[in-house]
């Protein structure tokens, strides 16, 4: 049995990297980012940038849906000998979800590649922090957006 989904709330949900990515790489961090990379904004210019935002969306999706099946896959009950989809749905603890799946789940890999790619101390902050804010604010949307 799978939990309903609302597909409302995971493209909402999917928009969220690159609504925060706009202000977080933008006025918020964007001098520090640019310095940790050694480059300028205008080397950060996208070749293509319908493909490389179109990508970007696209494996937003994908993330949105796949977190809002493990949310639901956590909050399974059993009644009567049938697998039930229910239980407490919020905000905080969809958040919760969403940071602790981008703590186990993206910021190994995003640290191994990271290192692997000589990225500085810095740079490896800025990102897995923008990955634990954005994950939070999906989970959050997708648990509490049922």
């Amino acid at each position: 049995m799978m939990p309903e989904v609302n597909f409302l709330a995971i493209i909402v949900a999917a928009l969220i990297p690159s609504i925060l990515g706009s202000i977080y790489y933008g006025p918020l961090f964007g001098k520090q980012w640019y310095d940790s990379l050694g480059k300028t904004k205008e080397d950060m210019v996208p070749n293509n940038m319908a493909l490389t935002y179109g990508l970007a969306l696209l494996g937003a999706f994908v993330l949105s849906y796949s977190m809002k099946m493990v949310i639901e896959g956590m909050h399974k009950g059993v009644e009567n000998g049938e697998l039930v989809f229910n239980s407490f749905h919020t905000f905080g603890h969809g958040a919760l979800h969403g940071a602790l799946a981008c703590v186990f789940l993206i910021c190994p890999v995003l640290l191994s590649m990271s290192l692997f790619h000589k990225k500085s101390g810095k740079n490896i902050a800025l990102n897995l922090v923008f990955w634990i804010l954005c994950c939070s604010i999906m989970g959050g949307i997708l648990d509490s957006w049922n």
